[in-house]
């Protein structure tokens, strides 16, 4: 029963979110944790998970999610349910409409759909920079500053800004993501 809602909650989050995995964050983020399956923290790490690994981070957070609730049948289950309405949708719009995307119709939609995506990123980031630094979370009115994520968060802005105008180029995600575990193994 649990791998049928994994692929249907999935499913519609596949459906309704549009610019990938870093839009879909908040939308699934709200599903994970009115269902249960996951707390706010535990959401979190497994966000860090998925962005480290490779792959697309909605596919990667679908097949984790499935695999904590459902084992590797629930992990099956939820990413073909989060990519279903893509590989649908791609189908379509390839085999019918080869000019598609050019269409004014397409445009002025694709033109409304933007500033939503990135007002979700957004949003994402703002809730999950507050939970870090300030240790919110949801249904918790505790606030318990964090200065090791401050630290952490200054000093990998500091390091990609530095970076990019000295070498003219920006730095990898990996060295990033490389850096900032090594930050946290040595201040945690």
């Amino acid at each position: 029963m649990i791998c049928w809602e994994l692929f249907l909650v999935f499913l519609e989050l596949g459906a309704v979110s549009f610019g990938g995995g870093y839009g879909m964050i908040s939308l699934l983020r709200e599903q994970v944790v009115s269902h249960g399956w996951m707390t706010e923290e535990n959401f979190v790490n497994m966000l860090a998970v998925s962005e480290s690994t490779p792959g697309p981070i909605a596919v990667n957070m679908a097949t984790f999610v499935g695999s904590s609730q459902g084992g590797v049948f629930g992990a099956l289950c939820a990413t073909v349910g989060v990519v279903l309405p893509a590989f649908i949708t791609m189908l379509v719009i390839v085999s019918l409409i080869r000019n598609f995307i050019s269409l004014p119709s397409v445009q002025a939609a694709l033109g409304g759909i933007r500033p939503c995506v990135v007002a979700l990123i957004c949003s994402t980031a703002a809730t999950l920079g507050i939970g870090a630094v300030l240790g919110v979370r949801s249904g918790s009115f505790s606030v318990s500053f964090d200065w090791r994520a401050l630290a952490i968060i200054v000093f990998i802005t500091a390091f990609a800004y530095a970076f990019k105008r000295f070498l003219k180029k920006k730095p990898s995600p990996i060295i990033l993501i490389v850096i900032s575990a090594g930050l946290g193994i040595l201040l945690y």
